[in-house]
Formats: structure tokens, C-alpha cells, sequence
């Protein structure tokens, strides 16, 4: 059975690897593995998600990373917002990755726990959603993903997704203007846009 960054429990044998790269005026050091997305460095389209995350606009409460991986966003969130921010991720190895992450940069704000999407996250009051969600899943998780977010936001409260434009952007608006009633685009870097609902 071929596993990828989005199985559930990844069969490839394991090469952890060690590096570190900056985010919000932090050295983060991160810990990967195979078959978790974006092994070897933070991939571009999370750098400019977390880069225009703007919790200024935002009502009190916790931010709820979906698709978190090993968690570059999260973490990233936590320590620029201080805010407490929930990670989940179908993939128990990037879960654990996530975990070793938080305790390796000290960043203690953090719920981090295995969920198909929306499945295990009970708190219906997010301040805000983030996902650079998993493409190669498919559009029905992405979109799911974004459906399943209104749910758990509160008033006031927003979706932030990060897509590239050739991988499904337009597709993903849509839907976004379509549950919301609005989505913007508020910033577009290398084919990458980074778009907002509000509830």
C-alpha cells in the first residue's frame, strides 16, 4: 500500500532529519520524517500564510491549524500571536512530529492531536482556521475543510487557506464565498494566493 503525507498511519521507513529555519523573528528547529509534506524545509505557500495572518481583525480565542503537519504554521501562530492554537492532522507521524516540535522550541500554547479533519475537535469557538490543506488529497478534502470550518468559528472569526492558483485557488474562493458569503483574496506570491473568509 502506497502512504503518503496525508495517510493516516504512514508505512515508509523512517529518516528523521534536524534543521532549523526563522519565522516570525524566531530560529525554529524542527524535526521531520519521511512522509510527512515538506520534509526538508517550510514550504513557500505556509512562509507567505503565516506572513499575512493578521490577528488584529480578530475576536478573542484560540486559532485551530488543520492539516498541521509538523507544525511550521502552528507554532508559528502561537509565538506571533500568543494566542493558544489547536493542531490537528490525520497523520499520526507528523502528530508526534508536531508534538516533538512544540517541546524542542518551547512553545507551550498548544493542543496538538490526531483528527480526520474536523472529526475530533469538539471547540466550536475558534478565533480563527488556517490550512495549507493537503492537495494531493483531493478537492473533497479540501473542500471539506473548508465547509467544516464554519462550524467551528466563532462570530467574527475567520478561514485562512493557503492555495496555489494552478492547484485549485478559483475552485477554493468559490467555495469559501459560498459557505461565507465572502472570501478574499488578500495576497497573491508566486502563484500562491492566500484567501479569507470572515463568518
Amino acid at each position: 500500500m502506497m502512504s503518503h503525507y496525508y495517510s493516516e498511519r504512514p508505512e515508509a521507513s523512517h529518516n528523521r532529519q534536524q534543521w532549523t529555519f526563522e519565522l516570525v523573528g524566531k530560529t525554529f528547529k524542527f524535526m521531520t520524517d519521511s512522509n510527512v509534506f515538506s520534509k526538508k524545509t517550510v514550504d513557500y505557500g505556509s512562509r507567505v500564510l503565516i506572513e499575512q495572518f493578521n490577528e488584529a481583525v480578530l475576536p478573542e480565542g484560540e486559532i485551530l491549524d488543520v492539516g498541521c503537519g509538523y507544525g511550521p504554521i502552528g507554532l508559528s501562530l502561537a509565538t506571533k500571536t500568543g494566542r493558544g492554537v489547536h493542531m490537528v492532522d490525520i497523520n499520526q507521524r507528523a502528530i508526534e512530529l508536531a508534538q516533538e516540535n512544540a517541546e524542542r522550541n518551547q512553545v507551550a500554547k498548544t493542543a496538538i492531536y490526531a483528527s480526520n479533519i474536523y472529526e475530533k475537535v469538539t471547540k466550536t469557538d475558534f478565533a480563527a482556521v488556517v490550512s495549507n490543506p493537503p492537495i494531493r488529497a483531493g478537492k473533497e478534502v479540501v473542500h471539506a475543510i473548508i465547509e467544516g470550518s464554519h462550524a467551528h468559528l466563532k462570530t467574527g472569526g475567520t478561514l485562512t487557506i493557503v492555495i496555489q492558483k494552478k492547484q485549485g485557488a478559483p475552485s477554493a474562493q468559490k467555495k469559501m464565498d459560498e459557505i461565507f458569503g465572502n472570501a478574499e483574496i488578500v495576497k497573491k506570491d508566486k502563484g500562491y494566493y492566500i484567501i479569507v473568509s470572515e463568518k
